[in-house]
């Protein structure tokens, strides 16, 4: 047992590591994708935009509210106020159904750096490889046990030995490769179309849908709503600037979903044109760019750094994750960090090998006709985000009132420049949009709407 609570070395430790949970597969999966989706330059417009309103006032509230209360998010709220103490178990469910399946598609990504590392791009560019090790009852599991079990063992060295020194090395190395394949790909004769189909606002997309699309990658891309923020607020020396950490974690984060899309969307414009960037998620990941790649000068090389990238910003989402749960569980059954680690593998697999198997063995059973995978998702992503940051709002802003946030900002004297519009935000404006995500994402996911 911990005897006292561990903390970052500093606002650099403390920053990095929040940009490493920040910066995962959402923004290298799902933003370049959306982007395409809603009218490039219109989406990422409104994407900036409610970064900065929406998603600061609920990245400032979960910080504060651990760094306030030095407390996992299962006793965090309980401490602000006892009537939602419900609200703890809630958010720490969420990391508890994302961590199993998370660890399902890191594991997938590891099985691409071995395939690109050992020179079998060509075999990877096939219509069909990706789909057969996926139903595959045996390799996917493989890779998801050494994905999950590199990222325990990142969670027991520590917060500072294994967490903070991991983004410390990592996240330097993901911006200078993200940045690199940027460049690369900005040089491909006829980039400059897929640039300007990516960045130039096309109007005619815009939508309601647009804004709830934004809202719901805000999510993905901020780690809220996940008990992450809460945790790693709860290990932030009191003599951290808050308001100067909050402004860089949002930079870097909204810096690498921004080269997310310069990495995908030219290459697989100039390759594939407007029709390869209609699949999210794994469809482009797995299946596009590596077609893309054996298209591409060097694209055996630019593939390989691509799932090393998409490999370093799995692994610190997945530390930030699985330390979310563990830290809950020390709180509060007062256990070691080495035990809470076991209980955590355990979650994994109990959720875990179906998440894998979904996709071969058990591609059969259905839940409210999805796989287990897609189902995990669904519940986390969907219905339990929206609704424990819907009640973060509620707390926030009308029962401890934001003042108490506010004051936590500024308790060393800083100057917090965004006051009024995270007081305003955060009563008004963020309810009437996580309302809105939870109908919307909701209704598309059961095909009532297209998002």
């Amino acid at each position: 047992m911990e005897k006292k609570r561990s903390n970052f070395s500093g606002g650099i430790g403390f920053v990095l590591a929040a940009a490493g949970s920040a910066v995962g597969l959402g923004n290298l999966w799902r933003f370049p994708y959306l982007a395409a989706q809603y009218g490039g330059g219109v989406f990422i417009l409104v994407y900036i935009i409610l970064a900065v309103t929406f998603g600061f006032a609920l990245l400032t509230a979960e910080i504060a509210i651990g760094r306030k209360t030095g407390l996992s998010p299962v006793l965090a709220y309980k401490k602000l106020d006892k009537r939602f103490s419900f609200l703890g178990y809630v958010a720490i469910i969420v990391p508890v159904i994302i961590v199993p399946y998370y660890c399902v598609i890191g594991g997938w990504v590891t099985k691409y750096i071995t395939v690109y590392a050992t020179g079998l791009a060509s075999e990877a560019a096939g219509d069909a490889y990706f789909d057969n090790f996926i139903s595959n009852p045996v390799s996917p599991m493989i890779f998801f046990l050494i994905f999950m079990i590199i990222s325990v063992i990142i969670v027991m060295l520590g917060v500072k030995n294994g967490i903070e020194n991991l983004s410390k090395f990592l996240m330097p190395i993901l911006l200078i490769i993200s940045v690199g394949i940027s460049i690369y790909a900005l040089t491909l004769p006829g980039a400059s179309e897929g640039v300007a189909y990516y960045l130039i606002p096309d109007f005619s997309k815009f939508s309601l849908m647009t804004v709830a699309a934004a809202c719901g990658q805000l999510f993905y891309s901020l780690s809220i709503a996940m008990g992450i923020m809460i945790t790693y607020g709860s290990y932030t020396k009191k003599n951290v600037n808050l308001s100067k950490s909050i402004n860089q974690i949002e930079i870097f984060d909204t810096a690498v979903a921004l080269l997310a899309g310069l990495m995908v969307v030219p290459a697989v414009y100039v390759f594939s044109g407007e029709s390869g960037l209609s699949d999210s998620g794994p469809g482009l990941m797995f299946i596009t760019l590596p077609k893309v790649f054996e298209q591409m000068p060097g694209g055996n090389i630019i593939g390989l750094f691509f799932f090393i990238l998409v490999f370093f910003a799995a692994i610190t989402s997945s530390i930030s994750i699985i330390e979310a749960i563990v830290s809950s569980i020390m709180d509060k059954f007062k256990l070691s960090r080495n035990i809470s680690c076991f209980i955590v593998i355990g979650i994994c697999l109990l959720l875990g090998i179906p998440s894998s198997l979904g996709n071969g063995l058990w591609e059969n059973v259905k839940i409210l006709g999805m796989d287990f995978l897609t189902f995990f998702d669904f519940i986390s992503n969907s219905i339990l985000m929206p609704i424990v940051a819907l009640f973060t709002c509620i707390l926030v802003g009308w029962v401890i009132k934001p003042k108490a946030i506010t004051d936590e900002v500024t308790r060393n004297g800083e100057k917090f420049a965004r006051k009024k519009l995270f007081n305003i935000m955060i009563k008004y404006i963020a309810p009437i949009f996580l309302i809105i995500i939870l109908i919307t994402s909701t209704l598309s996911q059961f095909g009532i709407i297209k998002m």
